[in-house]
């Protein structure tokens, strides 16, 4: 598993710290935000430092309900999605990639969910993280 680069507990990740770590894919993180500021207003957004993680993670939330976490590493960035067993049809039918379907198929189960980690490399998988958030808000 890759390094977590925001792990100084005293560094808050300001937008200068977290662009110095994500190079290219500095703009899929402008485009993912862009989306998610626009499309999604409701959402927050909040860095929290994990003892267990042992870095800073971003945690994105409607109300009380968490949305997805994000963590960064070098060159890249990852959300995670914790989606109950009764969202399971929602995501095989969604236009997400069949290898994110098999992930959350083959997924530990923590409980009653199971998590789905996009790793970003393209645009599309922009895409497939508001197909996710579309699915997540609509679990009751």
């Amino acid at each position: 598993m890759e390094q977590p680069v925001l792990a100084d507990r005293d560094q808050f990740p300001t937008e200068d710290v977290i662009y110095s770590h994500l190079g290219k894919a500095k703009a899929l993180w402008v485009l993912l935000f862009e989306c998610i500021h626009h499309d999604y207003p409701d959402l927050t957004e909040q860095w929290r430092y994990y003892q267990d993680a042992k870095s800073w993670l971003l945690k994105v939330s409607r109300k009380s309900k968490t949305i997805f976490w994000l963590s960064i590493s070098d060159g890249s960035f990852r959300t995670t999605f914790y989606f109950p067993d009764k969202a399971e049809r929602a995501i095989l039918k969604s236009p997400i990639a069949d290898e994110l379907k098999k992930q959350y198929r083959r997924g530990k189960r923590l409980g009653r969910i199971r998590g789905l980690t996009i790793l970003y490399r393209n645009k599309r998988d922009v895409e497939y993280a508001k197909q996710l958030i579309e699915i997540k808000s609509g679990i009751r």
